[in-house]
C-alpha cells in the first residue's frame, strides 16, 4: 500500500488569471493548430477539439456538421464501414474499436480513414498495449489515438510500447461515468492533464483531455494544462445531430437520453445486457433538447477566444506559456456556481 498525499486539482478548483493583452477583439485569436506526430506520417489542420466516440455523440450527422467547423468527431465503435459516407472529410472524424478490431479492419480496407480511436474503459491492460502496436504495425502511417489512462506511467506506455501519436488522458471523470464511485479508481483531471501532457511533450507525443467539462471555461482550463486536444460527450449530447429518440413530457419540454458506454443502457442495447462478472460503469440522464449543434460549437469556440484575450495568448499552442492558474475555495465556487440565473 502506498499513499501519495500531495494535492489533486479538478477544473473547479482553479481560475485562469487575466493579464495585459495586445487583443482587443476575439477575431484577433487563431484556434485552428497544426500537429505533426510522433509515428504517423500525417499532418493534421485544425481546430483541436474532439467529440467523444460514444454512440449519443459519436454520430455521422454530428461529424458532418463539425467538419466544417474542422472539428473532429470520433466515431462511435457500432458503424459499420457502408455506413459511413465518402464525403466525410477524412481529416475531422476517426473510426473507434474496442479490443476486438474486427470491423476496424473492414472499415480501413474500405474507407482508408486517416485517424483510429482505440478506446477501453482500462488502457493499462497489458493485453491492450500489445493491441495499440499491433495495430501500428498493420497501419504504420494513420494518426493513432489510445486510452483511457490518468497517469503518466500509462502515458508513457501507450506511447513508447504501444506506438500510439495521442493518448486519451481521463478516468472516472465524465459527467455519465459512475467508475469512481463503483470503482474507487479516477484521477482528478486538471492534475491528470498537467502530469501526462509534461510526460507525452517529452517523447514528442500528444494527449487528448477526455471527459469533465462541465463549463465552457473548462476548456480553456484545459489547454492551460497543456492538453493538446479537448474531447467531451456531455457538452454534445443531446442536439439535432445526436442519437436517440426525442421525447417530449406533459408540459412540453423536449429532452434526448444521454448515457455513458459503460452503463446498463448501452449495455443492453449492444451486448444484451450486463454480463455476471461485470457491473454497470455508466449512468443515463436526461437531457434537454439543445438543437443544432451549431450554436453549441460557436459557444465553446467564443469562449475560447475570449479566455485568450484575457490572458494574451494568440494561438492555442501559446495558452498553457500565458496561462497563470489561481486556487479556489471549491465549495464557495460550487455554491456561486448553482446560484447563477
Amino acid at each position: 500500500m502506498k499513499l501519495l498525499d500531495d494535492v489533486k486539482l479538478d477544473y473547479s478548483d482553479v481560475l485562469l488569471l487575466p493579464k495585459m493583452s495586445e487583443y482587443s477583439s476575439r477575431s484577433e485569436v487563431n484556434l485552428e493548430r497544426t500537429l505533426r506526430f510522433k509515428y504517423s506520417t500525417e499532418t493534421w489542420v485544425g481546430v483541436p477539439i474532439m467529440v467523444s466516440n460514444m454512440d449519443t455523440t459519436g454520430t455521422i450527422e454530428m461529424a458532418q456538421s463539425l467538419q466544417e467547423k474542422k472539428v473532429i468527431t470520433c466515431l462511435h465503435k457500432y458503424y459499420k464501414a457502408e455506413q459511413i459516407p465518402e464525403t466525410l472529410n477524412k481529416d475531422y472524424y476517426a473510426v473507434t474499436s474496442g479490443i476486438d478490431i474486427t470491423n476496424l479492419c473492414d472499415i480501413m480496407e474500405k474507407k482508408d480513414p486517416k485517424i483510429i480511436c482505440l478506446d477501453v474503459a482500462n488502457g493499462y491492460m497489458k493485453k491492450f498495449i500489445e493491441l495499440c502496436a499491433k495495430v501500428r504495425q498493420m497501419f504504420p502511417s494513420k494518426i493513432i489515438i489510445a486510452g483511457n489512462v490518468c497517469t503518466s506511467e500509462g502515458v508513457m506506455d501507450l506511447v513508447m510500447n504501444g506506438k500510439v501519436d495521442i493518448v486519451k488522458v481521463g478516468i472516472g471523470n465524465g459527467s455519465c461515468c459512475t467508475t469512481r464511485k463503483q470503482t474507487g479508481i479516477g484521477y482528478p483531471q486538471l492534475s491528470a492533464v498537467m502530469e501526462c501532457s509534461d510526460t507525452a511533450h517529452g517523447i514528442n507525443a500528444h494527449i487528448i483531455s477526455d471527459g469533465g467539462m462541465q463549463v465552457i471555461g473548462d476548456f480553456s482550463k484545459a489547454y492551460a494544462g497543456g492538453a493538446d486536444f479537448i474531447m467531451s460527450g456531455s457538452m454534445f449530447a443531446a442536439h439535432t445531430e445526436s442519437n436517440g429518440e426525442l421525447i417530449e413530457d406533459e408540459n412540453g419540454k423536449q429532452y434526448k437520453l444521454f448515457y455513458g458506454m459503460s452503463s446498463t443502457t448501452a449495455m443492453d442495447k449492444y451486448n444484451g445486457g450486463v454480463a455476471k462478472y461485470k457491473s454497470s460503469e455508466g449512468k443515463t440522464v436526461k437531457l434537454p433538447y439543445r438543437g443544432p449543434i451549431e450554436n453549441t460549437i460557436n459557444d465553446i469556440m467564443g469562449g475560447i477566444r475570449s479566455s485568450m484575450t484575457y490572458m494574451g495568448a494568440k494561438k492555442v499552442k501559446d495558452i498553457p506559456k500565458c496561462a497563470t492558474f489561481i486556487r479556489v475555495n471549491r465549495q464557495l465556487n460550487q455554491v456561486y456556481n448553482q446560484n447563477e440565473v
